[in-house]
């Protein structure tokens, strides 16, 4: 489901602007100048312009993915979902839905367990790790694994495009008018070299996160968190690697973090 809530707005509006219009600069200067994906334009060899293209057009359709999806908002109390048929499994059920639940400040519902409320948002995001400024929404439950395969694809559209934007910079004979001739690729070059390095930073911090089954919020708030200061082990969520990165790459559909916090021996709060 599109949160168009935060697609509403002129700030939503400005930063997704934005980000267009550094992506279609980028492509000008790699395209308009003397670089390797010019020349290999102008020689009838396509595979390579195209394919640099269809990445180019991935990162941008994971990036709208993203920023207008629901990223996991709480919209209604937990207990309000369909009931289970069996007695026993119904008791034991709710025994489990209260082992962690408090009522929001801000939108009175009862938040499941790792969720937290985003004041941007004004809502309550389930597995909240954080409210990004660069795709104006939150990162939670829903999107996160679109959010770290759009920074997947985005570091490698930003790889391949430094040496290209490199390779049409010719420094033999700098002068004032070479700099102005050259002003879209330099500016495109440093765009590049710097949206690399945060993009390297970005996606190893998540991988590392998802490979941990945490979060921002959690890894830099955990004495803050109650379930987590309180709990008898690190990690509560924590399977081990492979079973935390396929949880997180390959669940369709929302996991009852309850269950799990009170197999490991979880306190009730």
């Amino acid at each position: 489901m599109m949160a168009w809530r935060g697609a509403r707005g002129s700030g939503g509006f400005m930063v997704r602007a934005v980000y267009v219009g550094l992506t279609c600069g980028v492509l000008l200067g790699l395209f308009l100048y003397p670089t390797d994906l010019q020349r290999q334009e102008e020689q009838g060899d396509l595979l390579q312009p195209l394919l640099f293209l269809a990445l180019v057009l991935c990162s941008m359709l994971l990036y709208f993915v993203v920023s207008l999806m629901d990223p996991g908002y709480v919209e209604h109390d937990e207990e309000e979902k369909e009931p289970v048929s069996d007695e026993k499994e119904a008791m034991n059920s709710q025994e489990t839905l209260n082992l962690w639940l408090r009522r929001c400040g801000y939108c009175l519902l009862k938040q499941p367990m790792r969720a937290r409320h985003c004041q941007a948002c004004r809502h309550c995001v389930r597995r909240y790790d954080h409210h990004c400024p660069w795709i104006y929404n939150c990162v939670g439950e829903r999107n996160h694994p679109f959010f770290v395969a759009y920074l997947a694809v985005q570091l490698v559209v930003l790889l391949w495009a430094l040496p290209v934007a490199w390779s049409g910079l010719d420094f033999e004979h700098p002068s004032w008018a070479w700099f102005q001739y050259n002003l879209l690729l330099l500016l495109s070059f440093l765009v590049v070299a710097i949206f690399t390095v945060v993009m390297i930073l970005l996606l190893g911090c998540h991988l590392y996160l998802a490979s941990h089954n945490t979060t921002t919020w959690e890894f830099m708030s955990r004495h803050r968190i109650s379930y987590l200061r309180d709990c008898e082990v690190e990690n509560p969520f924590d399977r081990g690697i492979f079973l935390n990165l396929w949880q997180f790459f390959c669940a369709c559909r929302l996991i009852a973090w309850e269950t799990l916090y009170a197999e490991v021996g979880g306190h009730t709060v």
